[in-house]
């Protein structure tokens, strides 16, 4: 077990050096700089303030600077807000972690609830509800999918009402997390409910469910202690990813809502050349991509005992 965990901890140092130098280099190549906005200063002041942020140093030499400070733990300056980069990720992540935290949850118990009746109901309306709200979620991009709740169900509803039921937009109360969290939720609610579905009925038809039945076992003990189990084992799987995907999609979400989160200093970092903030926010969620990759192999290891995790 801990041979298994170091080699997969050393395979993530590696992922994350990885994408550290890509993303360093490719941010290099972005078109302009962060000092030149809608006017352009003069020569000198660009050079003292390329000089300020060791811009005029040779790119290699930059690069090894950088990994010192990562070592560190220090993302450097934003050049854009004149603050630690580390600070700014730190405040704005606490906002997508909440609104990614609720999307997730929602996502998980809907979705292992509607696959798991659409597979007992096999054939009946609630099958076809479920894969036709599945269908749904696959096929309407979230940022679609958001200003149509916005529109029908915080605008017109709010109209008819005559009074705000749900904010259209922005963050702080509990109403006001519920449109974002649903918008960016019913995509990952869409494959949970498909592949609980799917692993649901191949367990169905497996003989030791059939030996259940026979010993006349209720169906309510089967598909708790026999079912359940083993068809959730597929959803764990791709929990890691789902999460990061939920993590990183509340970009788009953010902007629709007006959420002051993460998505709002990623895409200003790009606008404006914020080579730190760019390197630093990749970093940081590639770094939670990892983490929740690692987390859910041991989880895996852990709920169902055929896994071996020593080689």
């Amino acid at each position: 077990m801990s041979r298994y965990i170091l080699k997969r901890v050393a395979y993530a140092l590696l992922t994350l050096l990885a994408l550290v130098t890509i993303t360093f280099f490719l941010m290099h190549m972005l078109p302009g700089t962060p000092f030149i906005g809608d006017k352009t200063p003069p020569p000198s002041v660009l050079a003292s303030m390329e000089a300020k942020y060791g811009l005029d140093k040779p790119l290699i030499v930059q690069y090894g600077m950088y990994l010192r400070n990562c070592l560190k733990g220090d993302l450097g300056i934003s050049l854009s807000y004149e603050k630690p980069v580390l600070d700014i990720i730190l405040d704005a992540f606490l906002v997508s972690a909440d609104l990614g935290i609720r999307a997730i949850i929602f996502a998980v118990i809907a979705g292992v609830l509607l696959g798991a009746l659409a597979a007992v109901k096999r054939g009946s309306a609630a099958d076809t509800l479920s894969m036709i709200i599945a269908m749904i979620g696959v096929s309407v991009p979230s940022f679609i999918l958001g200003a149509l709740l916005q529109y029908f169900l915080a605008l017109k509803l709010n109209q008819a009402l005559g009074h705000t039921f749900l904010p259209v937009q922005g963050w702080g109360s509990f109403k006001q997390t519920v449109l974002p969290a649903f918008a960016l939720g019913l995509s990952s609610l869409a494959t949970v409910s498909r592949l609980m579905r799917t692993s649901m009925l191949d367990v169905l038809s497996a003989d030791y469910i059939k030996t259940a039945k026979s010993k006349g076992l209720s169906q309510r003990l089967i598909l708790w202690r026999h079912t359940l189990r083993n068809a959730i084992m597929p959803v764990v799987t791709v929990l890691g990813p789902t999460i990061a995907a939920v993590m990183t999609g509340t970009f788009v979400i953010e902007s629709i809502f007006n959420i002051p989160g993460m998505g709002k200093y990623f895409v200003m970092s790009i606008k404006n050349s914020d080579y730190t903030m760019i390197s630093g926010t990749t970093i940081f969620y590639g770094a939670l991509l990892i983490v929740c990759t690692l987390v859910v192999d041991l989880l895996y290891g852990f709920i169902d005992p055929r896994v071996k995790l020593e080689e």
